[in-house]
């Protein structure tokens, strides 16, 4: 039996119920990344009321908002998070001088060197990686599965699990309502989508991410450098 046929019950059950499975069933240690957006902090209030302790990894480029940095210190603390800050081999200032500025010139390889590099190397040790993708989000993501097994470029195989897969943006903001949990501040100026401040703008259409990278494209990379596999 295939690790897809086994989890091909998993897509009728709820957010709550992925979670309590697969921190019951999958091997341990577990892990979640983080970029402290809606859906991900909906998803790390449901793991942490099974795993208080669950490592955080949050991908720190050096170019975010500055609102989303006060927001995750904010979170860590009142939550007393698990939080582990990855970056890459090089700082912000040493690849702009060696590069100069990728993000406006290839942002797909600086995507490589702030958040895939960094996160390959984070994962390495982790049996279930937890996400907060949903298919909503875009069109990259609309066949995406809740559970399914990953190889590192390593070799090494991992469980990838999305609980929020199915979530609508208004199932999202429901949540946080319900639980009374604040959302990162620069939704309300209209965000949508938010990753780092030069590759994010407002969205310019029904597209969720469109506002991401100018339009040039709508996935950094994190969550294509791995195969999944049946």
């Amino acid at each position: 039996m295939t690790a897809q046929h086994e989890f091909a019950a998993w897509a009728d059950l709820s957010a709550q119920e992925i979670v309590e499975r697969a921190l019951k069933e999958l091997p341990a240690p577990a892990c979640f990344t983080c970029s402290f957006q809606a859906e991900d902090v909906a998803v790390l209030h449901l793991l942490r009321q099974v795993q208080p302790d669950i490592p955080v990894l949050f991908l720190e480029t050096g170019y975010h908002f500055p609102e989303t940095i006060a927001y995750r210190d904010k979170i860590a603390g009142e939550w007393h998070l698990n939080l582990h800050n990855l970056q890459a081999s090089i700082s912000v200032s040493e690849q702009e001088s060696q590069f100069g500025i990728l993000n406006q010139t290839d942002p797909t390889r600086c995507c490589d060197i702030r958040k895939v590099g960094p996160l390959w190397e984070g994962l390495r040790g982790y049996k279930t990686w937890f996400t907060g993708l949903r298919r909503e989000q875009s069109p990259t993501r609309a066949n995406m599965k809740v559970a399914e097994r990953h190889v590192l470029p390593t070799g090494e195989e991992l469980f990838k699990i999305s609980p929020a897969a199915a979530w609508k943006w208004d199932e999202v903001w429901a949540y946080l309502t319900i639980n009374e949990i604040e959302a990162l501040p620069l939704y309300e100026q209209g965000y949508t989508s938010i990753g780092c401040a030069p590759c994010t703008s407002k969205p310019t259409g029904d597209d969720l991410r469109s506002g991401r990278w100018g339009g040039r494209k709508l996935e950094c990379g994190i969550h294509t450098f791995t195969e999944a596999r049946s």
